[in-house]
């Protein structure tokens, strides 16, 4: 059965339309699973800064790649590739409807188009990831403009992920890096694609109010118990929006905590992050020709159905 994948920048209701149209299909008598293809959402105990719907809200539709990884892991497109492939192959296998769902760029677009990454050797990047661990971002990042100056040139001096997999792959292969970027094949599935979007002064107030609500649900205590689970030593977990702000105002508050003005600074980055972060979604979806758009600023129940169905009919192949 072809996926249907609902994609489109951060707050914009990917994961409740998901929910809608797997409780439509039903009705037509479809069974529907989720896929998710939201990089942070892999990890265990990252639920409030995440979004991540609880099981209570998921409607008994049964949900893929969630709660997957612990935060001292490294999640890794390649691994998410083969794993999310594989349950969207067995979804399909059980005569069930695969609903992908996420933002994540790279992560959509590997599943959905049969990519191939370079090698990945899990001693190898470990020792990079001590080196990160004692010498710091900025001087392995001087490192790698050893190693490779283009690829360094082309990662920002803050960015430890693809400093450490540079580095890696550089080892790996002894190329550059650029010359072991991922190879992009054929689509993967006749997938049906909807994109959701909206004006940007709406989106940027559903974002002030969804960082509203992560914080007032508890966002620094979620932090705080993940400390206990080794979130400091994972570096893509501990470096996710909303996460990396709260562990900086946790810092600078030292052993008497963080400051009202600390963590008031901390709800600010996060929601200037995460608008940063939309604007480079749109970007990157908006450059992929196969995807429906659907606008979702409306407000009233009648116009959210009519999303509802105008994603069936892109699934169905109905104009």
């Amino acid at each position: 059965m072809r996926p249907l994948a609902i994609i489109g920048p951060t707050g914009t209701g990917k994961s409740q339309l998901a929910l809608d149209v797997a409780e439509r299909v039903e009705r037509l008598g479809v069974r529907a699973e989720i896929v998710n293809a939201d990089a942070m959402q892999l990890y265990r105990g990252m639920d409030i800064g995440t979004a991540k719907l609880p099981v209570e809200a998921r409607r008994g539709i049964p949900h893929h790649q969630l709660d997957v990884l612990e935060v001292t892991e490294t999640a890794t497109v390649a691994r998410y590739q083969g794993a999310a492939a594989a349950d969207v192959e067995a979804i399909a296998a059980r005569g069930a409807l695969p609903i992908i769902v996420g933002g994540s760029m790279l992560y959509i677009q590997s599943l959905l188009d049969d990519w191939s990454f370079p090698a990945t050797d899990p001693a190898v990047r470990a020792r990079w990831e001590r080196r990160l661990a004692e010498i710091g971002v900025g001087e392995l990042h001087a490192e790698l403009a050893r190693r490779d100056p283009a690829a360094a040139a082309s990662i920002l001096p803050t960015d430890a992920r693809r400093t450490v997999r540079a580095l890696e792959v550089v080892e790996l292969t002894g190329q550059p890096f650029a010359a072991s970027a991922p190879q992009i094949g054929a689509p993967r599935w006749d997938t049906a694609i909807v994109g959701l979007d909206c004006d940007t002064t709406i989106l940027d107030e559903r974002l002030a109010r969804r960082t509203d609500a992560m914080f007032e649900q508890g966002l620094v205590g979620e932090v705080i118990a993940l400390l206990d689970k080794g979130l400091r030593d994972g570096v893509t977990a501990s470096r996710a929006l909303g996460y990396a702000q709260v562990l900086a105002a946790l810092d600078a508050g030292g052993p008497a905590g963080p400051s009202a003005e600390q963590l008031r600074d901390a709800h600010e980055q996060t929601f200037f992050g995460t608008r940063r972060y939309v604007r480079r979604q749109r970007s990157w979806f908006r450059r992929d020709h196969r995807v429906q758009w659907l606008d979702v600023g409306a407000a009233t129940p009648a116009e959210g159905a009519d999303v509802v169905d105008a994603a069936v009919r892109a699934w169905r192949h109905v104009s």
